[in-house]
């Protein structure tokens, strides 16, 4: 059987076992030792140097740990976007507070800013401030920053910023996960780098910092025996898993490079054919291309191009399906109109990793040539 080409495979770079070996050499297998510090350290780096980043064990439980410091709590409203991952929004239920779904806008496929200003407007009329804004960069691509801040400022509402999907983005030359009064990172398999499972969470002051580490290993006060005064969680990132992530951040950048060559591939597959290749609005926007997405022309046409892939052994997905028409989510409040769920009917994610071969993309071309030249038959 032909060998199957993924949508977003691990790509080690090399140097990782070596930070694995030094700490097997040195026992330092745990949630804690000299890789976790030194992993924290070059995410830092790489946001400028100016954040203080905690390693966790997943961005979910980077989200949770940024709403608890907010204050979210039971009967709370949140603000989320609602076409994402569904990470994005289950730390909301976690608090047992609401959450309220946020159409997308056209162009960055995030957060529409007039559907966020008529979602607090509707909620301030019933005398509710939402705690906090959930904005996500949607497959590395970044939201309208200036817009979406400047009204979350306006109403006084934090923003958690969801950037599992963008390290290695950029707003106006910022990195993605610093805008925000939290920002979230993953490292999960098919991320643009991966620590195997793992997250971190961005924080703007060495306290938030120290709270999320504190609430991250079971909240233990500082006692000689175990004492808790407050509920904690197991969500403390490895030595080992963390010694992955000092080996794959020296790639990083090549990751990036490389993925954002996936999308010039794309763009001249579909070039003169209708079908949309997504891509950044302005030079306001640099995304890292953490999958490459296409816009079809109907469902049906979305459906031939992925079932005809899956025929030839190469992965495929439509866009996230919209929290607000999840059966566990289609409850909630939802303020917006059907731009989230238009993307979801017709587009679809193809292979993006940075370690597809020339072998991998001449298959990807030819399948694709192939149902193109079925679709003008």
């Amino acid at each position: 059987m032909i060998a199957k080409i993924w949508l977003s495979s691990p790509h080690m770079g090399g140097n990782e076992q070596k930070y694995i070996n030094e700490a097997f050499d040195q026992n330092w297998i745990a949630p804690l030792g000299p890789n976790v510090t030194l992993f924290e350290q070059k995410i830092n780096q790489k946001l400028g140097g100016k954040h203080h980043v905690a390693a966790l064990a997943s961005g979910t439980s980077a989200l949770h740990l940024a709403l608890i410091q907010l204050g979210v709590g039971a009967g709370d409203y949140v603000i989320c976007q609602s076409m994402t991952f569904s990470a994005s929004a289950n730390p909301i239920l976690y608090q047992g507070a609401i959450p309220v779904f946020v159409d997308s806008e056209n162009e960055t496929w995030n957060l529409c800013p007039d559907a966020l200003q008529t979602a607090l407007h509707s909620l301030n009329k019933k005398g509710i401030k939402p705690k906090a804004i959930i904005a996500v960069h949607l497959y590395g691509m970044p939201y309208k920053v200036n817009d979406i801040h400047e009204i979350a400022n306006r109403f006084g509402v934090p923003i958690v910023e969801d950037s599992a999907e963008a390290l290695g983005s950029t707003y106006n030359n910022q990195a993605c996960g610093t805008f925000g009064d939290f920002g979230v990172l993953s490292f999960n398999g098919n991320k643009i780098i991966t620590t195997s499972s793992g997250g971190a969470l961005i924080c703007s002051s060495e306290v938030a910092k120290k709270r999320a580490i504190f609430l991250a290993t079971q909240a233990r006060d500082d006692a000689p025996h175990y004492q808790h005064s407050e509920v904690g969680y197991n969500y403390r990132l490895s030595n080992i898993s963390a010694g992955i992530g000092c080996g794959q951040m020296e790639v990083l950048d090549a990751h990036v490079s490389k993925r954002r060559e996936m999308n010039l591939f794309y763009k001249e597959i579909f070039s003169g054919t209708g079908i949309r290749v997504h891509t950044e609005p302005s030079d306001l926007y640099y995304s890292n291309h953490w999958l490459s997405s296409i816009l079809t022309n109907s469902f049906e046409e979305r459906e031939k191009i992925r079932l005809h892939l899956f025929e030839q052994n190469i992965e495929s997905r439509p866009l996230w399906k919209p929290m607000h028409v999840q059966p566990v989510f289609k409850s909630y409040p939802y303020f917006g109109k059907d731009i989230a769920e238009k993307l979801f009917e017709v587009g679809l994610c193809l292979p993006s990793g940075s370690n597809l071969t020339d072998a991998d993309k001449e298959r990807i071309a030819e399948s694709l040539n192939q149902v193109l030249a079925i679709k003008q038959i």
